[in-house]
């Protein structure tokens, strides 16, 4: 091949890698005006116009459910069941048999003892009449006064004896009353997991279970802030105070159906659980229909009423290292942030602001992690109340 045309060839080449090149260095420069463009893109960001406003907000806490009294059925002593009178789920009331246990010897203990009763009667029955065969003898002086005091203790042994054999007979008739199993309250029979022939004892499983659900307590716990702000916000000087100062709260069933009938915080515990943190509290509700039945799940729901404050979402503020802040729309739409003071509400979504924000001020409701001071947005207004509702629902 000639120089000539290996010059040329060179050159072909070298021109097809200047084109490409050109090529790559400017759709690089595109991407990178583009992206720059979208960082410089105005984005629209949800705010909220606050207000002074009067509104009940709701705490709710998940909770496990339990009769008044939930009471284990116990047998008093050994034996082999007889019979079964109750079903499992049965309305008793009590006093009611539940179960019969077969042990033959608290029979044969009954029947021993009270032969011993009819013996001591009998040692009674002499010893009197001995007793009484002595005292003419003495009184005559055929016989010695020691002869007489002597008869007379031997009755006093037999008496004695007598009472004795009567206080074995009643125990014995109280151990045979055992063998009847009765239900010491009204309520709902639950759980049985013996049948009849089986073996049974005190320190076996219970019989069963009856629960009285005439009214239910709801079990639920409460963490350390929850807590505290209950103690600091609840007006009274004693924990009993403060319990009776509490509104009444609503029961939320498991089909998530509002329970029609109100309940009543009765109790908070006075030690945190140190595994958890957690305080237990306790509701008691009224179930004279029956509805609510032990160990179901449920959850309380504890109102708040807050008046004429301006309350803004927890999720719409950040903690930065002391300070607690909220963003709101400056002049030119640029973002501010404002140091805030203040109050949590009752369920941990909500506070009550203090200090820093005033009414007519737009707080920024979304995004608020990723925004910084003085960036430009588009802010949208949307209606307080509806904000307020779609944080507290999540």
């Amino acid at each position: 091949m000639s120089l000539d045309k290996l010059v040329r060839g060179g050159l072909i080449i070298s021109g097809l890698i200047g084109s490409t090149a050109f090529f790559v260095a400017c759709k690089g420069d595109n991407a990178a005006k583009e992206a720059q463009a979208k960082a410089n893109q105005v984005k629209p960001y949800n705010v909220i116009s606050l207000e002074r406003q009067s509104v009940t907000l709701f705490a709710d806490y998940p909770a496990t459910l339990q009769g008044i009294r939930d009471i284990d059925i116990r047998p008093k002593i050994d034996g082999y069941i007889e019979k079964v009178f109750v079903d499992e789920g049965q309305s008793v009331s009590a006093g009611q048999v539940l179960f019969t246990i077969n042990n033959p010897q608290y029979a044969q203990d009954v029947n021993n003892t009270r032969a011993a009763i009819a013996s001591a009667e009998a040692a009674v029955a002499t010893a009197r009449l001995q007793v009484k065969k002595t005292k003419p003898l003495v009184d005559q002086d055929i016989i010695s006064p020691y002869e007489y005091e002597s008869a007379e203790l031997n009755l006093k042994a037999k008496e004695a004896a007598l009472t004795q054999a009567r206080a074995v007979y009643n125990n014995s008739k109280i151990n045979q009353g055992y063998t009847t199993v009765t239900s010491p309250v009204s309520g709902l029979v639950g759980t049985i997991p013996y049948r009849i022939g089986s073996y049974v004892n005190a320190s076996a499983l219970p019989l069963t279970t009856v629960s009285d659900i005439s009214r239910v307590y709801a079990y639920f716990s409460m963490n350390e802030k929850q807590q505290l702000s209950f103690y600091i916000n609840t007006p009274g000087a004693t924990v009993e105070q403060k319990l009776k100062q509490m509104p009444a709260v609503s029961l939320l069933l498991s089909n998530t159906e509002e329970y029609p009938a109100k309940g009543k915080l009765e109790s908070i515990s006075g030690q945190a659980n140190t595994q958890t943190g957690s305080y237990n509290v306790r509701a008691t509700f009224p179930n004279d229909q029956r509805l609510l039945r032990s160990g179901s799940s449920a959850v309380v729901r504890i109102p708040t009423y807050v008046d004429k404050a301006i309350i803004i979402p927890q999720k719409a503020t950040t903690e930065l290292q002391d300070k607690r802040l909220a963003y709101i729309v400056a002049d030119s739409n640029k973002v501010k942030a404002v140091p805030i003071k203040v109050r949590e509400v009752p369920g941990g979504k909500f506070f009550v602001v203090d200090e820093g924000l005033k009414e007519s001020d737009q707080l920024i409701v979304e995004g608020v992690g990723l925004l910084t001071e003085g960036t430009v947005i588009k802010p949208t207004l949307i209606p307080a109340d509806s904000a307020l509702k779609a944080f507290d629902k999540k």
